[in-house]
Formats: C-alpha cells, structure tokens, sequence
C-alpha cells in the first residue's frame, strides 16, 4: 500500500501533496476516490482500479464567433488556405431564405402600404372638415342674420300675444342675439383699423422680422383660438342661466365685454397674418414667401418624432383642418385687396395665381408627410380616419337633435377650434372696402350669393359619409336611423 501511494503522489499532475524527502500523508481507502482531471498535457487520468481511460470532454475555444474543438485546432489551415478567391467565393455563393422571419417582413409591407393609403384617406377627412367649416363659416352670413331677424321679432311682438312662458326669449334665441350683437359692434370697431397704413408699416420691416412676426402671429392664433370658444361660451352659459340658481358669476355685461375684445382683437391679429401673407406676395424677389412656406416643413420635426395615441392625432387632424381653412381665408383676402388695387384686371389674378398654388401644394405635402410619418412610427392604421370622420359626423347629427345641447357652429368650434365669428368681422371688413355694391346688378350678384350659401348651408345632411343602405334602416327613438345611431355612437369610443 506504501509503494502504491507513493506512486500516485509522484504522478503528474497530481492532486496530492508529499512532503520534500518523505512519504505522503496516510488516508482510508474509502476516502481515496480520485476523479478524473487533466494533465499538464492535456492527458487525462485514469480511475482507481479501472481498466480502461475515460474520454476527456474536449475543449472549444471561440474565436471570431466560431467555435473550435482541440481536434480543429490541431488541425489548422494553412496560410496558403486563406486565399481571397476562396472569400470572395464565399461571399458570392452564401444565401439566406426571408420566410425564416415571416412576421417581420410582412409587417414592414403592411407598413409601406399603409403609407400609400394614408394621403388618399387624410385628404377625404381634410375634404370632410373643410366643409364642415365651411358650412360653419357660412352660417355667420346666411343663417344667423334670419334667426336673430326671428328672435327681434319675437322680443318686440311677445306682449302683444301676453307672456305665456317664464323666458322672453329661449337660450337658443338669447345665444343668437348676442352673437350678432357681437359682430355689429366688431365690425364698426374694424373700420378705425386702417389697412393701408398696416400695409406700409409691414412692408417697411427686414425679411428676418417678418418671418420672426408671422410664425408668432401663428402661435399666438392658436392660443387666441384656444381661449376665446371658452370666452365666447362663459357669455352665452352667463346669459341663459336659470335665474333660480345661486349667483356664481361677474355678470353679463362683464362677459359680453370681454367678448367683444376678444373677437376685434383676434380679428386684427388675422387682418395682421394676412397683411404678412400679402406682403410676400407682392415683394420682387419672392424670398419672405419662400421662406413661410419652408417654415411648414418645421412642423415636420416637431410633431413627427413624438409618441401619438389616436386621439392625439385626431386632435391633430382638427388642428391641421382648421388651419388649413384659415390659410385659404388669408388668401382670399390677399387676392381681394390685390384685384382692388389694380383695378380689378383679370390678367393680374394669373400673377397670383402661381403664389397661390405653392402655399396650397405646400400646405398639403407638409400634411401627408406629418401624418404618414406620424402613423409609420406609432403603428395606426390609415382606417383611423374613416373614424374621424364618423366622429365629425356624429357631432353635425347630434346638434340637429331636439335635446341637443349646442348650436352646430359652436360644436365645430370646440372640436377643431375653428371661430367663425373674427374671421367673419374681417372679411365682412375687407369685402366691404373692396367691393363697392352699385346698381340693380350688383345686388342681384348679392342675392344670388346669398341663396348659394343659404343652399350650402341646407344640403350638409348629404355630407355625411355614409352608404345609402344605412339611410332605409328603421328609425330609432333619437330620430337617427338605428344602423346610423349605432355606428355613430361606436366610433367615438374607439378614439
């Protein structure tokens, strides 16, 4: 037993330990169970008392992303083997199979096809809202001036008839009264504005300053946008309020003061935009409109490389339609005083016709850009707007109800912040300083136009995007058919 311990302490790699010049430590037999381990070489042990060597597990070592066995390295190619024809080989034979990754590759076609749908379907619900605020615009001029004829004739002949209501006048007859007050009392204010010195004093101004005055008239629009519907709104809950309730107000006159500043001064603000805009037009190197119209491509980066939820973009959306309405106000006023000062000759209306076009197709390609962009990145589908314009739809529907609570003029201004009534002071101011009425012609045009936008303002029931076949369905209780009702009231809780 000595001999034999003695020669496992002297064997290599060994994990025994002896002592310089004497014998190793004694230990039981039971506890001498030596496990199998690697030499110095690599070389492994053999077991106690067994007769034949166990395999070592070989070793790999990574190298360049590969893994090579202690065979493979004992084996190594030669330099000769390394050849550039051998990689290049290498590189022009090697393939690789797409449907490896299926779901990854069909969602990035998905995507590219979602951006080709999205121009087509933003432009049907920009068309959508451009009426909506068209009609909403006309209503100022064609409908209101009846109902507040209407609502007079009400106040002035109701004690003839004896007070058979507690109200002289119903809330929706008392809203229509002061907003054409409002408008009278903003008009004759407009006409102490002067244009033509506004005009001079815009154009006498750097390229720089005016670039710098326009993109803060638009920021201050919109906060004047933002601000003045709860303005407009405080008036009309101010005046219709049930008398019984606790007084928790400053007043009527207070409120229709502060209404009345808002409107003259949010219209002076777009008669300044759109004395800017005309300013560009008329300029000789065309430089101040070339760069208001790059300015939109700003927007781009603003809005792109943010996170949007659906009714992010659908707020969005309203914004841009409402913008979009506005710019082309400006332009009609642009190309009124521009007619005025040369003597109304047509062939001047094609000097402007080449300017016009560019704020037009620049306002639409910034629009697909930000929204296809917008979509790509946030993943909504392009069938988003067709629920935005069901949304725009219910809101028209529902003002039409008898338990509506809105006039629909004040529903497309709280939902896309569109005001009709400043911009309705200044081109009321503008037309009228331009256009001079004389002769029985002339007010026959008038009339003619006036029945137009009557005719306008009647027909927005077509507008609504819907097949014919939801119109045969039966009607339910609200007075919608039951197949419009459903779908109506679906979409606005999917947004």
């Amino acid at each position: 037993m000595a001999g034999v311990a003695d020669a496992a302490a002297a064997a290599p790699g060994s994990g025994g330990e002896g002592r310089r010049g004497g014998a190793p430590e004694q230990q039981p037999q039971q506890q001498q169970q030596p496990q199998q381990q690697e030499g110095c070489r690599g070389e492994p042990k053999t077991l106690w008392g067994s007769s034949e060597p166990q395999a070592a597990p070989q070793q790999r070592t990574e190298t360049l992303g590969f893994y090579e066995s202690d065979r493979g390295r004992k084996k190594k190619r030669g330099l000769s083997d390394l050849s550039l024809l051998r990689f290049i080989s290498a590189e022009l034979t090697r393939g690789y199979f797409l449907e490896h990754n299926e779901a990854k590759y069909t969602e990035r076609r998905e995507r590219v096809y979602t951006c080709m749908r999205i121009p087509k379907e933003l432009e049907k619900l920009m068309f959508f809202g451009i009426f909506l605020c068209l009609d909403a615009f006309l209503y100022i001029f064609t409908l209101l001036p009846l109902r507040v004829f209407l609502a007079m004739f009400r106040f002035i002949t109701l004690p003839c008839y004896g007070l058979r209501d507690r109200r002289l006048l119903q809330p929706a007859q008392v809203c229509d009264m002061l907003k054409g007050v409002i408008l009278v009392i903003c008009y004759f204010m407009m006409h102490y504005v002067d244009y033509s010195m506004m005009y001079h004093l815009i154009r006498g101004q750097s390229v720089i300053k005016l670039y710098i005055i326009y993109n803060m008239l638009e920021v201050a629009d919109r906060l004047f946008s933002s601000f003045g519907q709860d303005i407009l709104d405080a008036l009309y809950w101010t005046a219709t309020e049930p008398k019984e309730r606790k007084r928790a107000h400053i007043g009527v006159i207070p409120h229709f003061f502060m209404a009345v500043l808002y409107v003259f001064l949010h219209a002076i603000l777009i008669m300044v935009q759109a004395t800017t805009l005309n300013v560009a037009f008329n300029s000789h190197n065309k430089s101040l409109l070339t760069i208001m119209m790059s300015n939109n491509f700003v927007e781009i980066k603003g809005s792109v490389f943010k996170k949007f939820e659906k009714n992010n973009l659908f707020q969005m959306s309203n914004s841009d339609i409402k913008e979009r309405f506005t710019n082309y106000v400006l332009l009609l006023i642009v190309c009124l005083r521009n007619m005025e000062q040369f003597s109304w000759n047509p062939d001047h209306l094609w000097v402007l016709f080449p300017d016009v076009c560019m704020v037009v197709a620049s306002e639409i390609a910034v629009d697909i850009v930000k929204h296809a962009f917008i979509t790509k990145f946030n993943d909504i589908t392009a069938d988003v707007y067709s629920e935005y314009r069901a949304s725009l739809a219910f809101d028209l529907v529902s003002s039409r109800q008898k338990n509506a609570y809105t006039d629909y003029s004040d529903s497309v201004s709280r939902r896309m912040g569109f005001i009709p009534l400043p911009l309705a002071v200044l081109l009321i101011r503008v037309v009228t300083s331009s256009i001079k009425v004389q002769g029985v012609l002339a007010y026959l045009c008038v009339v003619l136009f006036y029945c137009g936008g009557l005719n306008c303002c009647s027909t927005k029931e077509l507008w609504i995007p819907f097949s014919n076949t939801h119109g045969n369905s039966q009607r339910g209780s609200s007075g919608l058919p039951i197949a419009w009702r459903e779908y109506l009231f679906q979409c606005p809780t999917q947004l």
